[in-house]
């Protein structure tokens, strides 16, 4: 047995000594995809999202109504918004640190747990500022509460000045962070204007309640880009506005967008649940683009609230299929009643829960069937609404089912 303790020179070589400890935001540094996916493209522009939606967090909320995004040579990214601030005061439990230095530099600490702070939130595991702070080579938190400003330096993660009061800002209030990604980690990668535009454009339209301003210095911006210099980002019309743009005039089955948003009945406890935005569009040829979201953060590889979505429109569809006596409804699956639909969803719960820390996928298992009861009711009323515009819908997707039996069989 002392075999599979000892080495051949009779010593162990496997101690305490072997053992590592890592603090504070030190095993951000050493296994970045561990919390931002990776360090690739992708993963590198995660950490604007990461800061946006702290911003946007602050919107929903209702005490933000304005985000500023702008870039500037050297790789540069300021995020700012007009919310309530990052509290500056002493932390009960670090009393030698304000809250915002606590925040920045502690993984899992934040206002998004309990629920006391935001009703719903997309940074719900208190590890995006610091991660993001951990991945810079220098970032900058600006401070505006109480008409008062203060301001903190950080590098690699760690204070480089003391919280600093900077002195009055009787017109300014929120927060401030202007960050450069760190090369150790990202190598020469640069912030690209357009995925960057992209970016404050899908949150704009997830929340119209919010405008998101657009500042990129022109030499960052190549002679024949089609992104604007400056821009202001504001859509009343939410996903509707979005969809319309991105189907730039396409031939739809349904002679408009159906898009609409409903409120969730609220829970046992009587609290409120959430609520739900959607803008679907069946289109005559094409492929189909489901896009959904949860607390206006992305989720590309779907969940339950996507799961709740299409069996919404199947069930529904079916149901109107027997209301109009048509038998050959019986033949429908989701696969037909998606084979040429652009939607757009938007889920807003609370405490949602993701499948990993890019949030790439909504697992939050009441969210399937919120969304389903919801968005069924609403659409039977819509297809009840206008029988001809529901009656072409069905026809239409019978034809998908019919043509996909006939490839089967062939």
């Amino acid at each position: 047995m002392s075999d599979l303790f000892e080495t051949s020179s009779g010593k162990s070589s496997y101690g305490a000594e072997q053992i590592e400890v890592l603090e504070g935001l030190e095993p951000v540094r050493r296994r970045p995809g561990m919390y931002i996916g990776g360090t690739d493209e992708s993963a590198f522009h995660h950490l604007a999202a990461e800061i946006l939606d702290n911003s946007m967090d602050e919107a929903v909320a209702g005490h933000a109504t304005l985000i500023e995004m702008t870039l500037e040579p050297g790789n540069r990214l300021t995020v700012r918004d007009n919310g309530r601030g990052i509290p500056i005061d002493p932390h009960p439990k670090f009393p030698k640190k304000s809250a915002l230095e606590v925040i920045l530099t502690t993984l899992h600490s934040g206002g998004k747990f309990s629920g006391k702070a935001y009703a719903t939130s997309g940074g719900l595991h208190g590890v995006g500022s610091s991660v993001v702070n951990a991945l810079s080579s220098s970032f900058t938190a600006e401070v505006a509460r109480e008409k008062r400003l203060w301001r903190q330096d950080y590098s690699k993660g760690a204070p480089q000045t003391k919280l600093i009061e900077v002195g009055a800002a009787p017109n300014r209030r929120g927060t401030s962070i202007a960050f450069i990604p760190d090369t150790e980690i990202f190598g020469a990668q640069k912030f690209s204007p357009a995925k960057l535009y992209k970016l404050c454009r899908s949150k704009a339209y997830l929340f119209r309640g919010v405008r998101i301003r657009w500042s990129c210095d022109p030499s960052l911006l190549r002679p024949d880009s089609e992104i604007p210099a400056q821009a202001e980002l504001h859509f009343p019309g939410g996903l509707r506005d979005s969809l319309d743009a991105e189907l730039n005039g396409a031939a739809l089955v349904l002679p408009e967008i159906w898009a609409g948003e409903a409120k969730f009945a609220p829970g046992a406890d009587g609290a409120e649940q959430g609520k739900l935005e959607w803008a679907f569009a069946w289109t005559e040829t094409g492929d189909s683009a489901i896009d959904t979201y949860c607390n206006t953060v992305p989720t590309p590889l779907g969940g339950t609230h996507e799961a709740g979505m299409k069996s919404a429109l199947l069930k529904g569809l079916r149901a109107w299929a027997e209301v109009r006596g048509n038998k050959r409804g019986g033949a429908i699956i989701a696969e037909d009643v998606l084979g040429n639909l652009r939607a757009k969803l938007s889920l807003f719960i609370r405490d949602p829960q993701f499948q990993g820390q890019t949030k790439e996928k909504l697992t939050t298992q009441d969210a399937a069937k919120l969304t389903e009861t919801s968005l069924r009711d609403r659409f039977d009323h819509f297809l009840a609404g206008d029988p001809s515009s529901a009656d072409n819908l069905l026809a239409f997707v019978i034809d998908r089912a019919e043509d996909r039996l006939r490839r089967k069989e062939a």
